[in-house]
């Protein structure tokens, strides 16, 4: 899209992207991309040179991300939504920052090539990274991947790269210091409980009840690791040609230093496969199909590998559709505040869809109907 336009684009927050600072200071709320202040600041990093083209790549719920052209180079700028934001969320600097420890560990990530903390720039920080060519599975097979052997080669690679990124040492230097792993578990349970009521304009009791089970059956941690926090398949680059090997696990807006498992949990408590209930956050159905692991084959092959005990991972599911029941309804009351105009397809699912994740949850935990445990 040319720079030359002044109003560009809309996105699902319904905030415009603008070509001049000068025109964002005419809107009533502030824009997600000022196109003058993003060329100064790739221009200030030797970041390419002359016009700029932009699209936004995906319909993120949470953070944005753009993918940003000048000639023949590009890159992709990522940011957080419109302020203001609850306080320790949307940290791209931290998230950068994450990125950078880990590809000095062998993690495939992309590269990161500048990070902004000038708030007055967009309005929040913001960093640019490599743009990289590949693969994302969402509702469709991307036709390398289709043969039955590179299903299964696709699930292979999602749980082996989880592993390896569980594997990376955090006991000392840059990475030690990222994170408290003492005590994760029970600060997420605590910091979600807190949570609901200010996101919240109904009552679903399964919410309390599944918080306070929670925190009555806390597992002991068995090991400290490096945690993704929104672990699945939607947010691996796969490699543009078979095998199916990740080049890029992006998205590292919840990553903290804790307990492995609760990746492990996530990603099986959210994962499709025959037979199981749908909610919000089946974000990749196409392992529903032949080929694929199920979710008892992502167990499998993660506990081969590993020296850790999985006989609490329900107790890990639980913890992660129920995390997941908070935040989904924090964007269900904007959307109904009005502060999603734009948002026609995600949030308003989430009237049923929140007490979905609630009710699978019940279901990991062992609830039984009448709320005993």
């Amino acid at each position: 899209m040319p720079a030359d336009t002044a109003i560009l684009h809309s996105v699902p927050d319904g905030v415009e992207v603008v070509a001049t600072a000068a025109e964002a200071a005419l809107l009533s709320s502030p824009p997600l991309l000022i196109l003058d202040a993003v060329t100064a600041f790739l221009d200030d990093n030797n970041l390419g040179s002359g016009p700029l083209s932009w699209a936004q790549i995906g319909d993120g719920q949470s953070n944005i991300t753009y993918r940003i052209q000048r000639g023949s180079d590009v890159f992709v700028l990522r940011r957080g939504p419109r302020p203001p934001l609850p306080r320790s969320t949307h940290d791209m600097v931290r998230e950068a920052r994450i990125q950078q420890l880990l590809q000095t560990r062998g993690i495939p990530v992309p590269g990161i090539l500048a990070v902004c903390e000038d708030e007055s720039v967009l309005g929040v920080p913001f960093y640019v990274m490599t743009y990289l060519d590949g693969l994302v599975i969402a509702d469709t097979i991307p036709a390398p991947l289709d043969p039955l052997e590179q299903r299964l080669a696709t699930s292979n690679a999602v749980v082996d790269t989880l592993v390896q990124l569980h594997r990376v040492d955090v006991s000392d230097g840059d990475l030690a210091a990222f994170g408290r792993p003492d005590g994760y578990l029970r600060r997420q349970v605590e910091r979600f409980s807190a949570l609901w009521d200010i996101n919240t304009t109904r009552s679903l009791p399964d919410v309390a009840l599944l918080g306070t089970w929670l925190a009555d059956n806390l597992p002991d941690s068995q090991a400290a690791a490096v945690l993704h926090g929104d672990y699945r398949p939607g947010n691996l680059m796969f490699a543009s040609s078979a095998p199916a090997r990740v080049s890029a696990v992006l998205d590292w807006e919840m990553a903290a230093i804790g307990d492995p498992l609760a990746d492990l949990g996530y990603l099986t408590a959210t994962y499709a496969e025959p037979g199981s209930a749908s909610t919000p956050l089946e974000l990749t159905s196409v392992s529903r199909s032949p080929g694929y692991l199920d979710r008892a084959g992502v167990i499998a092959r993660y506990r081969a590998q590993s020296d850790l005990s999985l006989d609490a991972l329900p107790w890990y599911q639980a913890l992660a559709l129920w995390k997941a029941s908070i935040f989904c309804e924090a964007i269900y009351t904007r959307w109904l505040k009005g502060e999603r105009p734009g948002d026609t397809r995600f949030a308003p699912t989430l009237e049923a869809g929140v007490p979905q994740l609630l009710a699978q949850a019940r279901v990991f935990a062992g609830l039984s109907p009448e709320g005993r445990y």
